[in-house]
């Protein structure tokens, strides 16, 4: 599981952004992207099944990680 969501930082963040594309997630504001988090670790599992490969994008280790859970509802629109 991606620990971003529990950052403050993720609305501002680099990395969770681009662990979004790989998602295919799009975002509607790009404008504060400007946090470059420290020494993140990304990992990616890779499944097969029926001959459709999947892949999964976590970001698993962060030292700027700031403990804040459920930071990335903060901004949703309902």
């Amino acid at each position: 599981m991606c620990i971003c969501i529990n950052c403050r930082h993720v609305h501002s963040c680099t990395t969770y952004k681009i662990v979004q594309k790989k998602h295919y997630i799009k975002t509607t504001n790009t404008s504060n992207i400007s946090f470059i988090p420290n020494n993140t670790l990304i990992e990616v599992n890779i499944t097969n099944y029926l001959h459709n490969i999947k892949f999964e994008w976590d970001l698993i280790e962060c030292s700027s990680f700031v403990e804040q859970p459920g930071y990335w509802t903060k901004n949703l629109i309902h």
